[in-house]
């Protein structure tokens, strides 16, 4: 007889999730998956295999619940310049003021396992870069409506506020002083303007 699963799939993924980012990959024992996941050890080596394909698992939905719809949400809120600056607004709002860890854990994953696993790394590259490529969108849209410098070239831009949004993610792992967070929301309002 085929083995059942008896639980919800995303919130297992998403407690899971929460003890990774929390702890970080090495740090997170299998005692803290159980614990998160309320799940016994047969039933997530059953359905995940091993603590690494779990962790995948873990990741690919945080790419989704949190990158992927936090994009979607930024690019509605309001004209291209706006969009942009709201993306580094959210990202700082919640620097520990929630019951999120912090940072993100696709930029975590990046510090902790990205050189180490090329598997890891290719999801992960393919997360940043589909930020990457939403700040260029909303450059090219920003120009095209002349709100944002025409001496800007998108790509180039792209990067530049991919680097300050990778570092304001970094600095967000613990409560930063108001001022880095100020500096660096100066910076992309500057880079932007006309």
């Amino acid at each position: 007889m085929p083995w059942e699963k008896k639980y919800d799939e995303t919130k297992v993924l998403d407690s899971v999730m929460h003890a990774f980012w929390s702890h970080g990959y090495e740090a997170t024992s299998m005692r803290d998956i159980v614990e998160a996941s309320g799940l016994n050890r047969g039933s997530i080596y059953a359905a995940f295999t091993d603590k690494r394909t779990l962790f995948i698992a873990t990741l690919r939905h945080y790419d989704k619940t949190y990158r992927t719809d936090f994009l979607a949400r930024m690019a509605r809120s309001g004209n291209a310049k706006e969009a942009i600056i709201a993306t580094f607004a959210e990202a700082a709002c919640g620097a520990g003021k929630d019951e999120r860890p912090g940072g993100c854990l696709l930029v975590n994953t990046l510090l902790e396992l990205s050189p180490h696993d090329p598997e890891i790394r290719e999801i992960v590259d393919g997360s940043i870069m589909a930020v990457e490529d939403f700040f260029r969108t909303m450059i090219a849209a920003g120009q095209a409506e002349g709100i944002i410098t025409d001496r800007l070239d998108p790509g180039q831009g792209a990067g530049s506020l991919l680097a300050l949004f990778l570092g304001l993610r970094v600095v967000t792992r613990t409560k930063p002083r108001q001022t880095v967070i100020d500096a660096i929301a100066s910076q992309v309002r500057t880079m932007l303007e006309p």
